[in-house]
């Protein structure tokens, strides 16, 4: 980068917040997909003031920008594939700057952690519900960017239900303001909406409205084993429909539970075709009950062998365990996890489950999947040995069959990790050539110097 470039962001946030050394442009050329690109310089600005500025030099100067949190995500999304700077916002940008009591809202920088915020609320008695598995690391400037979900993403929703309003400075410098903390808005263009899963395109995030909800006072855990993957997908769909909204409604296939029974010996049941596991929540104990029973009667009725429910916290923590850790325990089946986050109507799950097993027969991959499965959401895990660049290429393979049937069956390349740099070759088999040149012309309307995280999204 040319050196009088980095004294201007120097002259902007001071000495002390800009690097071009090469320990930081190794720290932040990664993200969760361990690919590697590495940046001309890194700077931290302190404010949305400094913000402006540096966007608008470097849309004069053509320099290029990508918008960075805690670098969690699994699609390359804060990547800098074109060179240019990282403006990194944890370091500055991290404090809540609001909790509204009244409104039931909390207003944010881009840098706070999610785990930091879901606590800080708690401790009022309030409740900010979306949980990615990466909470305790994600800040939420890269939950809004990425639209992330969560378990809890089966009765509450997903990031995008809990922003309010937005304030973003687009690549020009000026600061704009999206939506209001008011519950109802329908003045002008949901540009809150746009900027939400925009992966850092469209501008910088810069300061978030989110609504609170009142903690539930109770909540209890349970388990189903059922023979069969299919009779599980079965019982999801249809427990949804049958008048209960659990918190959450997790699955773990065969090859899941024999993983994580491996690795930590935890008495699963390795013959079993799969696990749900559910949580439900409210304020009176016969209300927890009532939906225990009804989930409990809509398993049954669809195959499940067994059906326990948790006595205590440790023993719903203990049920839970099998779920937190199948990422990491799946492992065992290849050094190379090709690991995707497809979404169906809940409905298409035991087919798409059905056409997974048939990929894997075809290209002789094992395919362990678990997931989400109360919002349709199942993370396919193709694994391979990553030393094997023929079996390395079988699996990418697997996944365009595996993206193929998903769209098929009316669902979406990513439910929440978004599509980066990793998904983008596949925007093709989602999307209309009228479609994507629509998201071309957002993208020009917001940045025409393309400076802002160029070429993530296929853009």
């Amino acid at each position: 980068m040319k050196a009088l470039h980095v004294e201007f962001f120097k002259s902007i946030v001071g000495d002390e917040n800009v690097y071009d050394d090469k320990a930081h442009l190794i720290a932040y050329s990664y993200d969760a997909t361990r690919n590697h690109y590495e940046p001309d310089a890194i700077v931290f600005p302190r404010n949305e003031e400094e913000i402006s500025k540096i966007l608008k030099y470097c849309n004069e100067n053509r320099v290029i920008i990508t918008p960075r949190g805690a670098g969690s995500g699994f699609t390359g999304g804060a990547l800098p594939a074109s060179g240019g700077i990282i403006l990194a916002l944890e370091k500055h940008m991290n404090k809540i700057l609001e909790i509204d009591m009244e409104n039931l809202v909390a207003v944010v920088q881009p840098g706070v952690v999610n785990m930091d915020l879901q606590r800080a609320v708690e401790a009022k008695g309030l409740f900010y519900p979306p949980d990615p598995a990466s909470q305790d690391y994600s800040t939420l400037g890269g939950n809004v960017s990425e639209n992330a979900g969560g378990m809890r993403a089966a009765k509450y929703g997903i990031t995008k239900d809990f922003v309010m309003a937005l304030r973003a400075v687009i690549p020009n410098g000026e600061i704009i303001r999206a939506g209001k903390r008011t519950i109802k808005d329908v003045a002008g263009y949901n540009v809150a909406g746009i900027l939400i899963a925009s992966e850092g395109t469209l501008g910088v995030i810069t300061e978030i409205t989110l609504k609170l909800l009142a903690k539930p006072k109770l909540s209890k855990s349970a388990m189903g084993v059922f023979p069969t993957v299919q009779k599980a997908m079965e019982a999801v769909f249809k427990t949804m429909a049958s008048g209960v909204t659990p918190v959450a409604m997790e699955f773990l296939d065969n090859l899941s539970i024999r993983a994580v029974e491996q690795k930590f010996h935890k008495g699963l049941p390795v013959d079993a075709g799969a696990i749900l596991i559910t949580t439900v929540d409210g304020n009176l104990q016969e209300e927890i009950t009532n939906q225990l029973n009804i989930i409990e009667n809509s398993f049954k009725n669809n195959g499940c062998s067994e059906f326990k429910i948790a006595k205590n916290k440790e023993e719903g923590d203990n049920l839970w365990f099998a779920r937190r850790n199948a990422s990491q325990s799946i492992t065992i089946y290849g050094s190379k996890k090709l690991n995707e986050d497809i979404t169906v109507p809940r409905s298409m799950l035991p087919k798409l489950l059905d056409e997974v097993d048939k990929i894997s027969k075809k290209y002789g991959v094992k395919i362990p999947c678990f997931g989400h499965t109360g919002d349709g959401n199942v993370h396919t895990n193709v694994m391979v040995d990553g030393s094997d660049e023929e079996q390395v290429k079988i699996g990418h393979e697997a996944i365009v069959d595996v993206f193929k049937a998903t769209v098929k069956l009316g669902g979406t390349l990513s439910g929440e990790h978004g599509i980066g740099l990793s998904k983008a070759p596949f925007m093709h088999l989602a999307f209309s050539d009228a479609e994507m040149e629509l998201f071309r012309s957002i993208k020009k309307a917001f940045d025409p110097n393309n400076i802002l995280n160029p070429n993530k999204m296929g853009l």
